[in-house]
């Protein structure tokens, strides 16, 4: 519902961009006939035309793209001979008769009476609409551009038309009132100035206009780069805001290509210069840094957010790697995307990078703008960039640390540096609590997410119910990956807030370690919370962040380390109780 209405708000907001302008010839052209009967069919088959043609074009292939240049041809040469019977009515009608009558008949439809009496066609207003949809190629902001993405990637879905239909419907909107205002002023004009004749004539010539600047791709091209500093900047802002967030990266998400280049070690093939990193909300351990100024440097990126364990557990080696590789020539950028509401304070993401131990500078990238420019989609995710600027290599989620280290290797090679440490970094020793490794082959239960627009595998009955407080229970047996809440919870869209003291969330897992993402309330009040295991204290299976009975506290929001399992690997029921109002919880991950 929320990409509908943002959808809707996109198409609205175009009405304020240069690239529209082609369009509006058209549209004033019914300005000063009946709205229900002239506009509003117009504006209609605008719409319809234009969502059929994009869910096509988005979801169809090549042979769409011809058939609708075939389609903005036609419909051009259509304009243009409306154009013309509006600009030089009695030449057109002398020179092809037969035509000017049929266009006269389609552009005029409005203007005259029909059998009943009343002003204007509809059918002839609602083809003049779908012809004007054809030509009609509006700014491809943030808003259309995700729709199109999402079309492209998921294939033809009703729920991409409906997208569509809502950016087509805010548009035309957008248009209905211009008409309407537009309506109003020409009325008058007519009044006051006897130029109807005048008007008409400059609508014929604004229409030719309109035709020369498609047929130039002038709507596509300049008017569109005209407005990029108006409609994109209004679309972005209101995608920042309301955004979905990007997925996390599975626990072993390598990427096929950088393994190819690491096992020879001799062709690290370019993909791509170094995107700008100027999108940085601020910078930490170091003054902005750019891509020019990075030349003559090998640098690896690291996207990172600090509560994804599958980040905490690659720290060690990325930091391991910027310690060794430094007097060499390495520069260790990490990246820091937010996938929480909390992790976008400044203050919260100072405070892990010091307690994380992280040296290198840091990127505080809270409006995705660095990771829009990799084209990013993971968290971990690493690009190896050689001194000339170039990305030569990427990998995704956790393992691989020797190949990477390797492609390290290498870059620093051919940047001339003739002593590069050799060896690879193995084993972190030093790696402890969240840091420590997964035992990945035993890892039966996925991220489990708590906010409704995530959340998965809720048995509480009732189910989980979105912005408001409400009383659950737990089931007495949960089979393998369920989850419960037991006690007062409110649920929102990324948590779910415990309003009444005590509350309980279980899970049944398969892991050796349970991580939790927790914070304290509003008000910062810390939050005491007991674990058991199986219905008993954990002793030895405590995670780093309780002790041996259970008992911890939530001081600050980040990820806690509850179990780490020191006996075989089975199914087993957590549970945790908050002993405090006000603590939000957020996902469940494993290791």
């Amino acid at each position: 519902m929320l990409l509908l209405l943002l959808s809707y708000l996109g198409g609205a907001l175009t009405i304020v961009s240069p690239c529209i302008l082609p369009v509006l010839p058209f549209v004033f052209a019914r300005s000063s006939e009946p709205f229900r009967r002239s506009g509003l069919p117009l504006l209609a088959g605008m719409a319809l035309t234009f969502a059929a043609v994009a869910t096509l074009a988005a979801v169809g292939g090549g042979w769409v793209v011809q058939a609708n240049q075939y389609g903005r041809w036609l419909a051009m040469a259509l304009m243009a001979f409306f154009g013309v019977t509006l600009l030089l009515p009695r030449l057109a009608e002398k020179l092809t008769a037969p035509l000017v009558a049929l266009g006269s008949r389609l552009s005029n439809a409005a203007q005259q009476p029909t059998a009943d009496g009343k002003q204007g066609s509809i059918s002839a207003s609602f083809l003049l609409g779908i012809a004007t949809g054809l030509l009609w190629a509006p700014c491809a902001g943030p808003i259309l551009g995700l729709v199109l993405t999402g079309a492209a990637l998921n294939g033809a879905s009703v729920g991409t038309t409906f997208l569509l239909l809502a950016y087509a419907a805010g548009a035309a909107t957008s248009l209905a009132v211009a008409l309407l205002i537009g309506g109003k002023v020409f009325t008058a004009m007519k009044r006051s100035l006897g130029a109807g004749e005048w008007i008409r004539r400059g609508l014929g010539l604004a229409m030719l206009a309109g035709v020369a600047a498609i047929a130039l791709g002038l709507d596509t091209g300049l008017l569109t780069k005209v407005s990029n500093n108006s409609t994109t900047s209004l679309e972005q802002s209101l995608l920042d805001k309301f955004k979905p967030k990007p997925a996390a990266a599975p626990a072993m998400a390598a990427s096929n290509a950088m393994m190819a280049a690491a096992s020879h070690t001799t062709a690290l093939p370019s993909e791509g210069p170094l995107p700008p990193l100027d999108g940085a909300v601020q910078w930490l351990n170091s003054p902005p840094l750019t891509a020019a100024s990075l030349k003559g440097k090998v640098v690896l990126v690291d996207f990172w957010t600090y509560s994804c364990i599958n980040c905490l557990r690659s720290l060690p080696y990325v930091k391991a790697w910027a310690a060794k590789y430094h007097d060499q020539g390495l520069v260790v950028i990490g990246v820091h995307a937010p996938e929480f509401a909390f992790e976008r304070d400044i203050g919260n993401v100072r405070k892990a990078v010091k307690d994380l131990g992280i040296n290198y500078p840091v990127a505080i990238d809270n409006d995705y703008s660095i990771w829009r420019a990799f084209s990013n989609e993971y968290w971990p995710a690493h690009y190896f960039i050689d001194a000339k600027g170039q990305i030569r290599g990427h990998h995704f989620g956790e393992g691989e640390y020797a190949e990477s280290e390797k492609i390290i290797q290498q870059l620093l090679a051919e940047a001339g540096n003739k002593n590069v440490a050799g060896g690879v970094v193995s084993g972190m020793p030093d790696a402890t609590g969240v840091e420590q490794a997964s035992n990945g082959a035993d890892v039966g239960s996925p991220e489990t997410y708590l906010g409704t627009d995530r959340a998965s595998n809720f048995a509480s009955p009732g189910g989980e119910k979105k912005d408001r407080t409400q009383r659950y229970t737990a089931p007495a047996q949960l089979v393998l990956n369920q989850w419960a809440l037991e006690g007062s919870w409110h649920a929102s869209g990324e948590n779910v807030a415990l309003t009444q003291a005590p509350g309980r969330i279980v899970y049944r897992f398969h892991a050796r370690d349970v991580h939790l993402v927790l914070g304290p309330g509003k008000d910062g009040k810390p939050v005491r919370f007991k674990v058991t295991l199986d219905g008993v204290a954990p002793k030895t299976n405590h995670g780093s962040d309780i002790d041996a009975d259970g008992s911890g506290t939530v001081t600050g929001q980040r990820l806690y380390q509850l179990l780490r399992l020191d006996g075989p690997v089975m199914d087993h029921t957590f549970s945790i109780e908050f002993l405090d109002p006000g603590v939000q919880a957020y996902a469940f991950t494993f290791g």
